[in-house]
C-alpha cells in the first residue's frame, strides 16, 4: 500500500491518520523468510512539521514464526513495533544526508510495506528462544537435550591449552 504525502508536505498544520492492512504474508531479512501468522493494521500517524518535512509516527503488532536459536524448534515471536520517523520531500532529501536511510519513500509516496519491514529489521531480537533456560542441541549426537539428556561427553577443552596437554601426555609415564 501506497500512502500519497504531498498535501501533508505543503499544507502547515495539516495531519493524516492511516489505519493500512499489512499485504505481505510472511518477512525476509536476507537470509531467511519468517512466516506471519498475526498482524493487526498499521496505524499511520503523519504530521507536518516545517516546509519539506513531516513526521512519521506507526504502531503495529505482529506475530511471526521462527526457529529458536538453540533447540531449532518453532515458536512465536510476538512484536509490539512503534516507530517516529522525519521524512523529507524529494526536493530537501536530494541535499541532505539523513535521506539516504528513506528507501520506504518513493517521490511523495509512503511504501507502507517497506515501512513496516525497516521496523521489523529495527526490532528484531537479538536472540530467539523457545524458553530461557533452552539447553539446546547436542553438539556430538544432535538430541535436543531439553527433551531427554543424550549422556554425551560434553566436555570440550579449551584448544589453546592443547600445547600444554601434548606435552603432559608425552612425559606421562606408562
Amino acid at each position: 500500500m501506497f500512502i500519497h504525502l504531498s498535501d501533508v508536505f505543503t499544507s502547515e498544520g495539516k495531519r493524516l491518520d492511516v489505519d493500512a492492512e499489512l499485504e505481505t504474508k510472511s518477512f525476509d531479512n536476507g537470509r531467511e523468510c519468517f512466516e506471519i501468522i498475526q498482524k493487526s493494521p498499521v496505524s499511520i500517524v503523519i504530521t507536518h512539521l516545517e516546509a519539506g518535512k513531516i513526521l512519521v509516527k506507526a504502531e503495529l503488532q505482529l506475530t511471526l514464526q521462527a526457529a529458536c536459536d538453540r533447540c531449532l524448534k518453532e515458536v512465536p515471536v510476538q512484536l509490539a513495533l512503534r516507530t517516529e520517523r522525519i521524512v523529507l520531500s524529494p526536493e530537501l532529501a536530494a541535499d541532505a544526508e539523513e535521506a539516504d536511510d528513506q528507501g520506504y519513500v518513493d517521490g511523495y509516496e509512503l511504501d507502507v510495506e517497506a515501512f513496516v519491514h525497516d521496523m521489523i529489521i529495527g526490532n528484531w531480537p537479538a536472540k530467539i528462544l523457545c524458553r530461557e533456560d533452552c539447553k539446546g542441541i547436542c553438539p556430538v549426537c544432535g538430541q535436543n537435550r531439553n527433551v531427554r539428556d543424550c549422556g554425551c561427553d560434553s566436555f570440550v577443552p579449551d584448544p589453546r591449552m592443547a600445547v600444554i596437554q601434548d606435552i603432559f601426555n608425552a612425559n606421562k609415564e606408562v
